[in-house]
């Protein structure tokens, strides 16, 4: 395998660091760009002394001058706590953020990945989801900032790979969850998690009906790479998840069995636009990347917890 010099943004996030480790094992120059909003130095201190990896402080809506070959674009909050905490500038750093790196990869004749989102399909109303489905969006809601800013970000994708030939990747990430998920982000998982180990009440939002597909990182990462890396000039768009459905309250359930918790599990509305059925029809990675989840959710949430009981 030979080495490339790999531009990683959002590179000290929750998946970000963990692509920044996985590319510094494969041998290869790591370049982490994050602008430490929702990312954290402390997710990629361990990396600091490796002389193959470099940490630059920088928001990607200014454009970003590097010699790279390969360009993994993750810079954006995707939680709605974060997201909706500043939406403009969600926005901007989806759509300005695309075309700065978009830019840097014609410039370097670089391939470039997109970490686009299950968010794209909005409150699916065909179910599990395909990528041919266009999603049902509501364009002027609270969640739009990162769901609109993401499908646009795909649009200018596609459209420098159409007008520029530019060797294009682009993956719709459903639920993620592992080590270095934010404790405050608002995602189920972590929620669940901080709650039941302070034995604090679980909160469901809506009866608890409603289900997610939960993928452990590391078969995340494993994904990532292995679309970037497969020979075919396939740009996507491809659906990476886990397709193993569970409702929220089963997944409160597993928590607290896991913790041993004695939280209560109380319900609370459901906000707006929350999607009620997230799944995906991940056929075509199986078919393209021969990729399929691995790691189970009792497994995986129990390395999770684990990362969660020794944070300080």
């Amino acid at each position: 395998m030979s080495t490339k010099k790999i531009l990683v943004t959002g590179g000290a996030g929750f998946l970000g660091s963990h692509l920044c480790e996985r590319l510094l094992a494969n041998k290869h120059e790591v370049l982490c760009v994050d602008n430490c909003f929702t990312g954290n130095k402390k997710n990629i201190v361990h990396l600091l002394n490796n002389p193959h990896f470099e940490f630059i402080r920088h928001d990607v809506t200014f454009p970003l001058y590097l010699e790279v070959d390969e360009i993994y674009n993750l810079a954006c909050p995707a939680s709605p706590v974060h997201y909706q905490y500043d939406p403009v500038q969600t926005t901007k750093t989806s759509v300005h953020g695309a075309i700065n790196m978009l830019g840097l990869a014609k410039r370097c004749k670089a391939k470039i990945f997109q970490a686009s989102t299950s968010e794209v399909y909005g409150d699916p109303s065909v179910h599990p989801q395909k990528e041919d489905y266009w999603g049902n969006v509501n364009p002027i809601g609270i969640r739009a900032c990162y769901d609109e800013g993401k499908r646009c970000a795909e649009t200018l994708f596609f459209d420098y790979h159409r007008q520029h030939n530019l060797n294009i990747r682009v993956a719709r990430i459903f639920n993620t969850y592992g080590p270095r998920m934010l404790p405050n982000d608002g995602r189920v998982v972590s929620n669940f998690i901080v709650q039941a180990l302070e034995n604090k009440d679980i909160t469901i939002y809506g009866d608890g009906s409603q289900t997610r597909s939960f993928c452990y990182v590391d078969d995340l990462i494993t994904a990532f790479i292995s679309f970037m890396d497969m020979k075919e000039n396939f740009p996507g768009p491809i659906n990476l998840g886990n397709p193993v459905e569970f409702t929220i309250l089963e997944l409160a359930n597993i928590v607290k069995e896991l913790t041993k918790s004695q939280s209560k599990i109380i319900l609370k509305p459901l906000p707006q636009d929350d999607p009620r059925q997230r799944q995906p029809d991940i056929s075509l990675a199986k078919e393209k990347l021969n990729w399929e989840p691995k790691i189970h959710l009792k497994e995986g949430l129990l390395k999770t917890i684990a990362y969660f009981s020794k944070r300080d």
